[in-house]
């Protein structure tokens, strides 16, 4: 039996118990004999029962307010916008079920940012809360933290064990880095050197790029063909003249370098370098698709796009919060996003 609008009423008709026990089984409460509960729940998937969550927002009388707690899309951090995009999207989609959702930003590199907007979220002591663990010492404490007070949250974009939250929405950061590792392989000659960018004031703290720098190194201890090099630098800002700093000396010093890849979001700032400096030699790999790193993928000075799909990762995190907040839903611990490849063959098909 399957039907568009099944109700408890319709459950516990066919399960032959009272509507009390339906709604004992559904959302945990009370005593149920185990062989009743098992065949409640068999039949609400069979039935493919689903929640009204418009009624159990008015049984509430309050309104729910989630947190999203994300680095700001200020300075060109044009990855962060687009998970904007999709939160405010679905945000629009569950208001009406009287729940809020609010975006606090903190600053990429800045760590006592992170910190202070943190605490000021668990005083605020919202329902739920969406968080990027950029910083992963900071994170873990915060995590802790919301425990404490008995708020749920889940993760976006980066993932760290050793949690309670409800779920993580992102790429899977070591397959990723394995993807590009990958692609430079295929691309490069086996005896040049490859340099790792990664545009970070602290590296070890940063466990996206942490994660990503292991799958990328993985791919050529398992199986790579390249035989050169692996040469890693650290940029602390994105600031021309400090990239052009070191980018100079880095290159100066290994002239047999052959291939960059940029751990990171903002690929278009050591592209602008590459044709500053007129090095169409050097195959450049990065990530995420907006107009700055797609206008110099056209013109040569990226070679590929990884795309993470941070749009999509909005939208699902709100919804994964809106599930568990709504009806206790608790979704899987970890929902990967797939990573496409992108060059200047198929750009025309993404937009920023």
């Amino acid at each position: 039996m399957q039907t568009e609008h099944v109700t408890i009423k319709d459950l516990a008709k066919a399960a032959q118990v009272s509507i009390g026990t339906v709604d004992r089984v559904l959302h945990n409460r009370g005593e149920v004999a185990e062989q009743t509960r098992r065949k409640i729940l068999q039949l609400a998937e069979k039935m493919n029962y689903k929640p009204n969550l418009l009624a159990r927002a008015l049984t509430l009388r309050k309104a729910l307010n989630i947190i999203a707690f994300l680095p700001s899309a200020e300075d060109g951090n044009f990855y962060w916008k687009s998970h904007r995009v999709g939160i405010v999207s679905q945000a629009k989609r569950i208001e009406q079920y009287q729940f809020n959702v609010e975006i606090v930003d903190f600053e990429l590199f800045d760590v006592a940012d992170f910190c202070a907007k943190a605490q000021k979220i668990s005083n605020m002591q919202p329902d739920g809360v969406i968080f990027a663990p950029i910083f992963k010492k900071e994170s873990l404490l915060f995590a802790r933290q919301l425990d404490e007070l008995n708020i749920p949250y889940a993760f976006i974009d980066t993932y760290i064990d050793g949690t309670n939250s409800i779920g993580f929405v992102g790429e899977d950061a070591f397959q990723s880095g394995r993807v590009a590792a990958s692609i430079i392989d295929f691309g490069l000659a086996p005896e040049k050197d490859i340099l790792i960018v990664n545009l970070a004031k602290d590296i070890g703290n940063t466990q996206h790029l942490i994660t990503r720098n292991q799958g990328f190194m993985s791919f050529f201890m398992d199986k790579g063909k390249n035989r050169g090099m692996k040469i890693s630098i650290e940029i602390p800002s994105s600031a021309e003249n400090v990239v052009k700093e070191k980018l100079d000396t880095v290159l100066q010093s290994n002239p047999n370098i052959g291939a960059v890849w940029v751990s990171g979001a903002k690929s278009y700032v050591v592209a602008r370098y590459l044709e500053n400096a007129d090095r169409r030699d050097i195959l450049l790999v990065g990530y995420d698709v907006y107009n700055e790193n797609v206008e110099c993928l056209k013109r040569g000075y990226i070679s590929y796009l990884i795309a993470q799909q941070p749009t999509e990762q909005g939208e699902k995190a709100v919804a994964m919060m809106f599930g568990f907040l709504s009806d206790n839903v608790r979704q899987q611990s970890q929902e990967y996003q797939k990573v496409e490849i992108v060059n200047s063959e198929n750009v025309k098909f993404y937009s920023e």
